[in-house]
């Protein structure tokens, strides 16, 4: 009988999203090994990013699979969703160079993708370019915004959600305090920062250097 890797994997933001969950995630191959007669072996890795393949649980399987077809126990590795292995185009390429290599099988359930097929594999293929291909796009065309927005004057980025009053009085405490006195100042008052929480160092420093590029913006403006 045919065993597979099951592999799942959510980031630490994608762990409350039940569509994403690794529950889900489970139930989809669990679904797809029973209607061909697989025996599955889990790995999974929550919390953690699909930027790189260096993740624990992904490299313990791909050790596994790693071993001569002779000497190995499982077949190949099946994910749910094709950007649980890895979203990058030159990660994915790697990984389908080993599986081609070492005569393992790679499974996307969600393209209907098994890569020990030749049309298998261009699709999957296929479907990272594009994918990547589409950040490029959207990347290029908002930096080509912000840069005609910047050109025209306009402001670019979040508003700030900080009341008038505390961005007043931080900048008139930084006029005679350092920047961790004035965070202790601020948190002794009461008062939070745009977001609601304690005031650092570090938030005080970046909001009183927004805080005065907004009065240069607004005395600079006809």
């Amino acid at each position: 009988m045919t065993t597979m890797i099951g592999y799942l994997r959510v980031s630490t933001e994608e762990q409350a999203n039940s569509g994403l969950g690794l529950e889900a995630q489970r139930e989809t191959i669990l679904r797809y090994a029973d209607a061909h007669g697989w025996d599955v072996v889990w790995y999974e890795d929550a919390g953690l990013s699909a930027k790189s393949l260096d993740r624990p649980q992904l490299q313990a399987a791909l050790d596994r699979l790693a071993v001569a077809p002779k000497r190995r126990d499982v077949d190949g590795i099946v994910v749910a969703k094709l950007d649980r292995l890895s979203r990058s185009v030159v990660d994915f390429a790697g990984v389908l160079e080993l599986a081609r290599a070492r005569k393992w099988a790679l499974v996307a359930i969600d393209l209907g993708v098994d890569t020990s097929s030749p049309t298998g594999e261009l699709v999957a293929n296929v479907m990272m370019s594009v994918a990547q291909w589409e950040r490029r796009v959207i990347g290029e065309r908002t930096s080509a915004a912000m840069q005609a927005a910047k050109r025209a004057g306009r402001h670019m980025g979040r508003v700030s959600a900080l009341p008038e009053a505390t961005g007043a009085r931080l900048v008139a405490l930084r006029t005679t305090h350092t920047l961790a006195a004035t965070a202790t100042a601020l948190n002794a008052e009461g008062l939070t920062t745009a977001t609601g929480t304690a005031w650092t160092e570090n938030a005080v420093c970046k909001t009183h250097k927004r805080l005065l590029l907004r009065r240069c913006e607004v005395l600079a403006s006809p």
